[in-house]
């Protein structure tokens, strides 16, 4: 099977065709889909997801854009949310500062409950970082996340050689969306061939961040495997391989997911 390790599937784009997206991303051997939170609000409806689709697990977290609108989380409200069975992860959270829709100082104290999170549960983080790359890495060492043998992800990986290396150092894996497709990505291209293919992740991030064949339309999960494809290409293996290990890596990383689903 495929995973699509990140994505938002509580958007409003997806309420009209739901189960019609679920069943071409199943056609196409897409066995588990990680719906991401953004806000807490969002969590009745990410739960029912999750309770509704055995394929569909989701995580918990506010996301730098979100901050000041919601508040900076409390950590107790995070661990009653990652209580749910199918809760896996704490995200998405990190630093936003080209949008910087919230306070830089909100953005950075949110992470931290974040992270602590983490240390309180052991669920990875779900990280999204854009032109924040010193100050998140700075945390994650202040805050000792190098003790947890899987502290997280770097989400919709278009950071720097150099961050690639650090995150890698730290223990995270990486996650590749479908920018990975973009003509004008390869620099991109570049990092990915030297990212371990123990430490890889792919994902759609849809409904945004369609992959060519398909840039400007809707994105969804079905569309994953163009990304998985590009990677296979890249690496020099075949689609079957990054199939396998991206999957073995996903269920490495939220080990709170279950592998086989058992019908009654």
């Amino acid at each position: 099977m495929f995973v699509d390790s990140h994505c938002h599937l509580n958007d409003p784009q997806f309420k009209e065709d739901l189960p019609q997206l679920l069943a071409r991303a199943k056609a196409l051997e897409i066995g588990r889909i990680l719906t991401i939170s953004t806000e807490l609000k969002e969590i009745p409806d990410l739960e029912r997801l999750s309770e509704t689709y055995d394929e569909i697990y989701h995580t918990v977290g506010v996301h730098p854009h979100e901050v000041d609108k919601e508040g900076v989380p409390d950590l107790k409200d995070l661990l009653t949310a990652l209580h749910h069975p199918k809760a896996v992860g704490i995200g998405e959270t990190g630093l936003d500062y080209y949008y910087e829709h919230s306070h830089q100082e909100h953005q950075k104290l949110s992470f931290r409950h974040h992270i602590h999170a983490l240390k309180e549960t052991g669920l990875p983080l779900v990280i999204h970082s854009r032109n924040a790359e010193e100050d998140i890495l700075q945390l994650l060492r202040e805050e000792k996340v190098r003790d947890h043998m899987t502290p997280g992800v770097i989400h919709c990986f278009s950071g720097t050689r150099d961050f690639a290396d650090a995150t890698l150092d730290l223990g995270f894996y990486i996650s590749f969306s479908g920018i990975l497709t973009f003509k004008n990505a390869e620099e991109l291209r570049e990092i990915a061939k030297t990212v371990p293919l123990d430490r890889l992740l792919i994902e759609t991030d849809a409904p945004y961040l369609a992959p060519t064949p398909h840039r400007g339309k809707r994105n969804e999960p079905s569309f994953v495997v163009h990304t998985a494809e590009k990677l296979a290409e890249l690496k020099g293996v075949s689609l079957k391989k990054i199939q396998e290990i991206t999957t073995h890596n996903f269920f490495t990383l939220f080990s709170k997911t279950k592998r086989n689903i058992i019908h009654p």
